[in-house]
């Protein structure tokens, strides 16, 4: 990148890798001795979803690095990680990072005091639907 080009934006970069992982899914052609991301979604959950605890893990060991003197880019590039893996978990299920963008934009204003006290009341109705319906 010249020192005229701007950076791409968070939505450009979110979007391009979103298709790259739907290019990769195997019901779209993409081949799992070609691309980890096809392997990762042609084996299931239990693949992706222990590569998102283990980034996790590594994101919170990189964090208390930096306060030790641990370089905090570190922490940088295990979040890509997790991101990264988080997006693919996203595909399997049909989401994309546009819906977590939504959710958060959803959120922004409210404290998250507030937040989590309005997500546990929709959850108690949702529960109390659920059994009303059996």
């Amino acid at each position: 990148m010249s020192p005229t080009t701007a950076p791409p934006s968070l939505e450009d970069v979110l979007r391009r890798l979103t298709g790259v992982i739907e290019s990769r899914r195997p019901s779209a052609g993409g081949d799992p001795d070609a691309s980890y991301v096809a392997r990762l979604l042609q084996k299931g959950p239990d693949a992706f979803l222990k590569k998102i605890g283990e980034e996790a893990t590594e994101v919170v060991m990189a964090a208390k690095d930096a306060e030790h003197g641990g370089a905090p880019a570190k922490i940088v590039s295990e979040m890509a990680d997790l991101w990264f893996h988080g997006m693919v978990a996203l595909a399997h299920y049909g989401l994309s990072a546009a819906d977590v963008v939504a959710e958060l934009a959803r959120r922004e204003g409210l404290s998250g005091i507030e937040e989590k006290a309005l997500r546990k009341v929709r959850e108690r109705e949702s529960d109390e639907t659920a059994h009303t319906r059996n």
